[in-house]
């Protein structure tokens, strides 16, 4: 497995890690030895990032991986989780240096560590990006030895930009995809510039790209592709990439066709891999077997011109209208 540094926190991590939304909950059930497994494969595979947050399955998520590093001491891993979801009302006012404590406590418990490796704020209203207070608390947190370094994750483009110009700013996390490339034309730019870690997420539009789906698929009731389809849990562009799921369909199909007779989230991820400034890509996967597939595309060659030409032909066709400007 090829690695990369992450920013400016000076690891070097495999360039496709593990998202670990799935194994705390919101993408249909995944039991306690389904995601120890899909967790062992991943270190097996090579994989030596995950990625995960306080909020997932309420701290399922945290407290599975704290699991895997017991058993895996020697695994060389690196854990990121976030922070901030959990505030009640979710308002700019609740990004404290008291508050930071209390949930960064709460993580290093379930992971069962004393210093997080990397912390992230979790998508947080737009005005705490700008608000010296917030890096202030972050800063003291590293001083502390609660975290040896932070980031941000955000939805929109411009909040990427504004934390990239924070001087500690370790790394920015952003939805990036074939369906999603407006953060090719500034913010990967600015990120490679300053030194900060790219983590790409929602890599395989959550699952449109691997080109499993047709116009009849359903999911779970408790799954995010059901229930926040519109929007109405969290941002919209976190489900399907904020592209309309027959609109999605459709252009998948043509993805797969264009990557055939490699599978198409293989070509997806290494279409990420390839784009200057990415650290790392963080697919989830509910199984061995996807762990597996998404390991592949590190292996792969760089895409040639006529698939990347091909792969813009879609975007602009079927994709530009509905995302582009949104985010």
């Amino acid at each position: 497995m090829q690695t990369r540094q992450l920013g400016r926190t000076g690891r070097q991590v495999s360039v496709v890690g593990l998202g670990c939304w799935q194994l705390g909950g919101d993408w249909g059930d995944v039991d306690d030895s389904d995601a120890m497994a899909v967790l062992h494969a991943a270190v097996d595979a090579g994989v030596t990032f995950l990625d995960t947050a306080d909020v997932y399955g309420d701290g399922r998520s945290e407290t599975l991986i704290g699991r895997l590093l017991a058993e895996r001491r020697d695994a060389g891993l690196t854990v990121a989780t976030k922070i901030g979801r959990r505030a009640d009302p979710h308002v700019p006012g609740a990004f404290t240096l008291e508050a930071f404590r209390g949930w960064t406590d709460r993580s290093r418990r379930n992971l069962g560590v004393d210093r997080l490796d990397l912390v992230q704020l979790h998508c947080p209203p737009t005005p705490v990006y700008s608000d010296d207070r917030v890096y202030d608390a972050l800063d003291t947190l590293v001083d502390e030895g609660a975290v040896a370094a932070y980031g941000v994750s955000v939805e929109t483009c411009d909040e990427a930009l504004v934390a990239i110009a924070r001087p500690n700013v370790a790394t920015v996390q952003i939805i990036l995809n074939a369906f999603r490339r407006k953060p090719l034309e500034r913010v990967l730019p600015a990120a490679e510039a300053a030194g900060v870690g790219i983590i790409a997420r929602v890599p395989l539009a959550s699952g449109l790209l691997s080109g499993r789906y047709d116009e009849t698929t359903t999911f779970a009731a408790s799954d995010h592709r059901t229930y926040n389809r519109g929007g109405e849990a969290f941002d919209v562009g976190e489900t399907f990439a904020g592209v309309p799921f027959e609109v999605g369909v459709r252009a998948a199909r043509r993805v797969s066709e264009l990557a055939a007779p490699l599978p198409a989230a293989q070509v997806a991820l290494r279409w990420i891999l390839d784009q200057p400034g990415v650290s790392t890509v963080i697919p989830g996967a509910r199984n061995e077997s996807q762990v597996r597939g998404n390991v592949a595309a590190a292996a792969l060659d760089p895409l040639s011109g006529d698939v990347l030409d091909g792969l813009r032909a879609i975007y602009d066709d079927e994709i530009r209208r509905h995302v582009h400007d949104r985010w």
